[in-house]
């Protein structure tokens, strides 16, 4: 229910002469304006928070640090679609049946956005998509739609340049992680989803990102894996016993994938310390190289044990920040233009990846 209201103006009073103003009297005008100013105490706004599947380690935390940047500012409500767009269409139905001040919506699929623009336009609920990126035309059908997130793009070309430095820098001459010396890096790519946006564009820019640098792949596979770590780890068996000593590097559009792909590398007797000096790293001659993309914690924490080389983190604190001040804006009339993350175009709020590596 709409929580946005105004306290009744009184009307025209006469004054109480000064006379009749007791000591009691004045007690008791205090106690009321007290309890009036509690009663004229606005409540935080209502606020729906849809995201596609809490499961999703990443979306998990996003959401988490949005609840904890909206505490005393906004009333959220979660809706966890489990990978429905059909669900998340009936929760966003619901939710707007309840007349909220604010949509924040992380789509299951980003062609749900065109829908659930019109149904929050014809409410006029302001929305703002996040992690997901609707098509343009679909954010240009309203005014009062908004989207949080990074550049795909971006993030392939960082993956791209923590490898390139990890093999030498120079396309010619390769180091000794190109560990058969011939001029090329053999490569498995796991991929986050078939026809998904960022995995689309990180998979395709990464690819573009060494061919603008002169350094060839030799892609033994493009494997599948929807994000998931459980299925990462469970392609990887087959993947391992087509390829085996040929594996140079694993690129992977996401951390839960890369940590899959280490778990079941692990089980098959990579990384361990073959050189004796009580550390996993890259001089044991069973490491290969594999790089994520997010920054989970766990990752982060991989990486210092010596198994991940390295991710470019997906910066969700800094989107949540930017979410809940747009939205704070939003509700309050404020102009967005004033935000530390001020919307490009008066529609998007680019937060920029950062990679990240042990060094």
């Amino acid at each position: 229910m709409r929580s946005r209201y105004q306290c009744p103006r009184s009307g025209k009073t006469g004054q109480l002469p000064i006379k009749w103003i007791t000591a009691a009297a004045i007690g008791v005008l205090v106690l009321v304006l007290v309890v009036a100013a509690a009663g004229c105490t606005s409540e935080a706004p209502e606020v729906a928070l849809f995201y596609y599947n809490g499961e999703d380690p990443y979306i998990h935390t996003f959401v988490e640090q949005i609840k904890e940047r909206a505490a005393g500012r906004l009333a959220l409500t979660g809706y966890d679609a489990r990978n429905s767009q059909t669900l998340q269409n009936e929760q966003i139905d619901g939710a707007l049946a309840d007349a909220p001040d604010l949509l924040i919506v992380n789509p299951v699929d980003r062609l749900g956005a065109y829908t659930i623009v019109n149904r929050a336009r014809k409410e006029g609920v302001p929305v703002i998509f996040f992690n997901r990126e609707p098509l343009s035309e679909d954010l240009e059908l309203w005014s009062q739609t908004y989207y949080v997130g990074a550049r795909a793009e971006q993030s392939a070309r960082f993956q791209a340049r923590l490898i390139i430095d990890l093999f030498g820098g120079d396309p010619a001459k390769l180091n000794a992680y190109d560990t058969d010396g011939d001029g090329a890096i053999q490569t498995i790519i796991l991929k986050g989803e078939q026809g998904h946006q960022d995995a689309e564009i990180r998979t395709a820019e990464v690819l573009r990102a060494f061919e603008t640098a002169q350094f060839e792949l030799d892609i033994l596979a493009i494997e599948v894996s929807n994000w998931d770590r459980s299925e990462a780890y469970n392609r990887m068996e087959e993947l391992l016993e087509a390829f085996g000593e040929q594996v140079e590097l694993i690129i992977s559009n996401n951390d839960a994938m890369a940590l899959g792909a280490i778990s079941r590398m692990r089980q098959e007797g990579y990384f361990a310390d073959t050189n004796g000096d009580g550390a996993i790293d890259a001089a044991d001659e069973r490491w290969i190289p594999v790089v994520g993309i997010d920054g989970l914690d766990e990752a982060v924490r991989q990486i210092e044990d010596g198994y991940l080389y390295g991710t470019v983190k997906n910066d969700s604190l800094r989107m949540a920040e930017a979410i809940v001040d747009l939205a704070e804006a939003l509700l309050t009339g404020t102009d967005p233009a004033e935000l530390t993350f001020p919307p490009e175009d008066g529609t998007y709020i680019w937060i920029d990846y950062q990679p990240f590596t042990l060094e």
